[in-house]
């Protein structure tokens, strides 16, 4: 590729289209290269309105296939005969773990990335989050704090449009948000009654990226609920519903796709990026593109592997990595289904349409001081109220009219809470590559060691009595629950491995998210944090990554990056 860009920006996820779209916007020609295929906006949702009986798996998926191809992937919630395109195939895609570590890592290798099959929870972070380092000792001092990111917040969500509920908490503070979507009547009934009895716990919907008021061409939320396949109404935030027609309107956004980035490169007389090289996936040949800026938003762990790989005699560990944490310190919230009740009293009660969210409880415990509970962070729970729907009687005995006529009617309400607990920032949960194996084009394939330490399983034991306590006060009839974490990589919120930091000698990248090794070299995608929260991270990835593309505007327009 001759053409020289301003940009190029590695990825097309929730972070990579955003960026696409703020610098085209600021009068960069921008370079975005997708390793995946392309896939148009409604046309290419190839299942999203097909009725289970017009699939041939009816929705469910060829068993062998799955556990041939996608043994991971078919772990995920959101994964099935509707979404698998959505998805690796891990049969094609391999990376390696450390005896004694499991990961899932769920993966989306297409145009969007995962900003198709997202679970669009958006929260802010506050400063219990960006000053938790700092505080206790873990990891390495945040250099911003919320006061840093709040203007990027608001910009963020009024672009990608984000419903919710005003609540005044400083935990989790308030944005710019569309209406929000309605509570059912039993998650009102357990609103009401936590916050009788501990008005500190408050339970509100989930603040998610669907709209409630249509808005830039996109439609309102249909309620369907299945969000994963892709909206042709453009309800949702994703790459292909929002920021790249907003980046491709601008006329200076050039698109490669299929074209896996297999490093970046670098000039050490100038120490500078000068930009990218890659494999073209569909004729195996190589080729490269030169920028004054490069963006990594590939993905938290696959940013650290470009990184990683991309070594030379002037960074023999890895391209920014005269410190040697690039890799370090990855955190993946951890996870656990905390209380499953039955709530009777409402079964002459139901709801209509699927809403595309649940509720949160916000994080409680360890805010002004510790409580005393073995733990230092904090955890939230998310979840709901649900009926049973016809469903619920497909492993049942039955047959004819009798079984239909049951089956017509909603079950009994049940409430599920989840909890997701911070993850600590550890020097031993890290990314390498792997000294032995390889992918099929010879590349060294990720390696990842991941283990919960004891802070996170203290934080799920208190969860789990805790949300037992909430439902038992308000008429629930407790049924299980459960302390013990998923694997990592189970809360999707894999994050970390180029942190940012005051120190050069301990952190990757400094306030504005660019490298403190390669002035040019901007992440900012999860690979840049250095604190989990126990919030979902997307929405504070969006900001930074506005917040970066300010930095480079400037930079660019000081003779910076020239």
């Amino acid at each position: 590729m001759s053409a020289q860009f301003d940009v190029i920006v590695v990825g097309s996820g929730v972070t990579g289209g955003y960026a696409a779209k703020e610098l085209t916007e600021a009068g960069f020609k921008v370079l975005m290269i997708e390793r995946g295929p392309k896939i148009e906006h409604g046309s290419g949702y190839k299942t999203e309105t097909l009725a289970p009986w017009e699939l041939p798996f009816r929705g469910l998926g060829d068993a062998a296939a799955y556990a041939r191809d996608y043994p991971i992937q078919a772990q995920n919630r959101h994964f099935n005969e509707f979404t698998q395109n959505h998805f690796v195939k891990d049969s094609e895609n391999p990376y390696s773990t450390e005896p004694g570590s499991e990961f899932t890592w769920f993966r989306s290798y297409n145009l969007g990335g995962r900003s198709l099959t997202w679970g669009r929870q958006c929260y802010r972070w506050s400063d219990y989050d960006f000053a938790a380092n700092k505080r206790d000792g873990h990891g390495t001092d945040w250099p911003i704090r919320y006061a840093d990111l709040a203007p990027w917040y608001d910009r963020v969500e009024e672009f990608i449009g984000v419903s919710g509920a005003a609540e005044g908490l400083a935990q989790l503070p308030d944005g710019r948000f569309q209406p929000p979507m309605a509570l059912n009547v039993v998650e009102q009934h357990l609103r009401e009654g936590i916050g009788a009895r501990w008005p500190e716990r408050w339970l509100t919907i989930g603040r998610t990226a669907n709209l409630t008021v249509a808005k830039d061409g996109r439609s309102a939320c249909q309620y369907r609920s299945i969000c994963a396949r892709g909206c042709s109404y453009g309800a949702y935030y994703s790459t292909q519903s929002a920021s790249l027609p907003a980046a491709m309107a601008t006329g200076r956004l050039t698109l490669e796709t299929d074209s896996v980035v297999e490093g970046v490169d670098y000039d050490p007389v100038t120490r500078r990026a000068t930009g990218v090289r890659f494999l073209d996936t569909a004729t195996g040949k190589r080729g490269s593109a030169t920028a004054r800026a490069v963006f990594l938003n590939a993905g938290a762990f696959n940013t650290n592997h470009i990184l990683l790989r991309s070594q030379s005699e002037a960074m023999p560990r890895g391209l920014a990595n005269s410190s040697g944490v690039l890799g370090t310190h990855i955190m993946d919230h951890a996870t656990s289904l905390s209380a499953l009740a039955i709530m009777p009293g409402f079964d002459d009660r139901t709801s209509f349409g699927n809403r595309p969210t649940g509720v949160v409880i916000p994080r409680f415990r360890n805010l002004d001081t510790l409580d005393g509970k073995g733990f230092t962070r904090g955890y939230s729970y998310q979840g709901g109220a649900l009926q049973g729907t016809w469903t619920s009687g497909k492993r049942e005995a039955g047959m004819g009219a009798a079984l239909k006529g049951k089956l017509r009617h909603p079950g009994p309400w049940r409430v599920v809470l989840v909890t997701f607990a911070e993850s600590l920032p550890r020097a031993s949960n890290r990314l390498t590559l792997d000294p032995v194996k390889s992918d099929t084009h010879g590349a060294p394939l990720l390696r990842i060691a991941f283990e919960h330490g004891a802070d996170e399983r203290a934080a799920l034991a208190d969860a789990k009595t805790e949300a037992a306590a909430m439902l038992s006060s308000v008429g629930g009839q407790v049924v299980m629950g459960m302390d013990q974490p998923g694997p990592g990589g189970s809360s999707i919120h894999e994050m970390g491995g180029a942190r940012m930091g005051l120190d050069p000698a301990t952190s990757v990248l400094d306030k504005w998210s660019r490298a403190h090794d390669v002035a040019n070299l901007f992440v900012t995608d999860g690979a840049q944090m250095s604190s989990s929260a126990c919030q979902n991270p997307s929405l504070t990835y969006l900001a930074l990554t506005a917040r970066a593309c300010a930095t480079a505007t400037s930079m660019f327009r000081e003779g910076a990056l020239a």
